[in-house]
């Protein structure tokens, strides 16, 4: 279902004096309607402030009228890619993504809050930190293992790079990981990524406790409201939290009110999706690593490093899983990054199709998570097969550019990034997401940074942006009547201050540079769960 129906008749509720913006729908010449009625978790009614004069007196009961004194109203947001808990964490624990860290002096700076962090909570069974970088840093080098210890001697730290694909842990941490010496990814200055990393995790939730997991899920939950988003996605996988998450999550969003959609990353695991009550099998299902860390799968070496990267699944094994996820009405994806995992990813598609027949696998609304450096073949793939690129603009934004990370990983393959305007083109469903908390939780910084592409040419239109933020998020988790403003669909609705004014379609100005919009109120399904103070 696409929105709960309420046991009893609820109160209406009447939104006026507001600029509605529909992204699905283009403006109205001399203006469109100005109020619009809410009964039932739905829109019943859009028309102008005489007509909601006359909503004002019928419905059940004495109606809730809010007069918006010319703020927009827009659908809610959508994030298609999050992880809650962790989200939760980088919010309540140490976040090491801030400017401060991306300084010259970054390494330092990243040192001293750890043993700042260590003496706020010495009863922390784990200190565990978020968003480092070391691109821009002097040293050009993340921490080591025994620099954590220095920094929180003898506690057991776990600080992540803000890709999530590599991390750093201390000796106290490393020592209660079996065999970790022995695993792939593992270094002996205590980074560690691939089965390292995920060994790391894995011995993590033993010594992290489901309340200290829910108290980071409620966290993230409560952010995402303030920060206009109705739903999220939330991306689980077993190298990333065990599974009992799953029922965290969900708890936490039901508390605050928001809509969440679970996906869980395990190749052909058809009986423990349907276990779990999880949309589908995708998601972080890892067909390769990250930029950042260099263990995005490469079809050429990267610029700064004799490595082509890692690749975790072939042609053979996206086939088998596209086709048994479509045979049990589960939503099939992987996250691909590089173009080597994803010409896998086409071909394994294309493959699947070529068993099943293109509308048996387009019926099945699959996905994929990040889609970074597609081949035009495999473009064409995704298009023809109705396949949802689950996108990050803020990875473009903080990233790309001639002189930003991308392009000292893939000097000028960074030009063959994030291509929005291509993909789009190509008919490929977008729908936009955060990867929180890789990037954080700001929809309409992903949505400037979609229309003001670095790559020439790659940039979306407002609209189209806004859409694939809203709408697109909906779609890509099979909810179809939700995301517009429209008589009978959800009242998922956000309403806005907008300070840098809006264009001449209703958008708020998106310049770089601009204050970008404060939110005043966040709807779900008619109800309100989150109101500025």
């Amino acid at each position: 279902m696409d929105a709960p129906a309420p046991s009893a008749r609820a109160r209406r509720t009447v939104l006026r004096g507001a600029r509605l913006l529909d992204p699905t729908t283009p403006a109205r010449p001399g203006g469109g309607p100005t109020a619009l009625a809410v009964e039932d978790g739905r829109v019943v009614a859009l028309g102008s402030e005489d007509d909601a004069d006359a909503w004002a007196g019928t419905g059940d009961g004495a109606p809730q009228v809010v007069a918006l004194d010319g703020a927009l109203v827009t659908p809610s947001f959508v994030d298609s890619h999050v992880h809650t808990v962790r989200t939760g964490f980088a919010l309540t624990g140490l976040d090491l993504s801030g400017p401060t860290y991306a300084a010259a002096t970054g390494l330092d700076d990243v040192l001293d809050a750890l043993a700042r962090h260590a003496r706020r909570h010495p009863d922390d069974a784990v200190l565990v930190g978020q968003g480092w970088d070391e691109t821009p840093w002097r040293a050009g080098r993340p921490p080591t293992g025994d620099e954590l210890e220095r920094a929180a001697p003898g506690r057991r730290t776990y600080l992540t790079r803000v890709d999530g694909h590599s991390s750093v842990v201390s000796p106290a941490l490393a020592s209660l990981v079996p065999g970790l010496p022995d695993l792939q990814g593992w270094t002996p200055d205590g980074r560690v990524e691939r089965d390292a990393h995920h060994a790391v995790r894995h011995t993590l939730e033993n010594l992290i406790g489901d309340v200290e997991r829910l108290d980071a899920a409620r966290a993230a939950c409560h952010a995402m409201a303030g920060a206009g988003i109705a739903g999220f996605h939330e991306n689980a996988a077993p190298h990333i939290g065990p599974e009992a998450e799953i029922a965290l999550v969900r708890q936490a969003a039901d508390e605050v009110g928001l809509a969440a959609t679970v996906y869980w990353g395990e190749l052909m695991a058809v009986e423990t999706a349907a276990r779990l009550g999880v949309a589908g099998l995708a998601g972080d299902l890892v067909a390769d690593g990250a930029f950042g860390s260099r263990t995005a799968a490469l079809g050429a070496a990267y610029a700064d490093a004799p490595t082509c990267g890692h690749a975790y699944v072939d042609a053979a094994q996206v086939h088998e899983h596209v086709v048994a996820c479509t045979r049990a009405g589960l939503q099939a994806g992987f996250h691909c990054i590089g173009d080597a995992a994803l010409d896998a990813i086409g071909e394994g598609f294309a493959a699947a199709a070529a068993e099943l027949g293109d509308d048996a696998v387009r019926a099945g609304r699959h996905r994929l998570e990040h889609v970074e450096m597609p081949s035009a073949a495999t473009i064409g793939v995704l298009g023809r097969l109705g396949v949802t690129a689950s996108v990050q603009p803020m990875f473009d934004g903080l990233w790309g550019g001639p002189s930003g990370m991308y392009a000292a990983r893939l000097s000028e393959r960074w030009r063959e990034t994030n291509p929005f305007r291509d993909l789009a083109a190509a008919g490929v469903p977008l729908a936009f997401g955060s990867d929180s908390p890789v990037t954080t939780l700001g929809p309409w910084a992903a949505v400037r940074a979609a229309v003001h592409h670095r790559v020439p040419g790659q940039g979306l239109a407002p609209l189209a942006a806004l859409a694939a933020h809203t709408r697109g998020g909906w779609l890509a988790a099979a909810q179809d009547h939700r995301g517009r403003l429209a008589r009978g669909w959800v009242a998922d609705l956000a309403v806005w201050e907008t300070p840098s004014g809006v264009d001449a379609d209703g958008v708020p100005v998106l310049e770089p540079g601009a204050e970008l919009p404060r939110l005043l109120r966040t709807l779900v399904a008619g109800r309100t769960v989150h109101q500025a103070v």
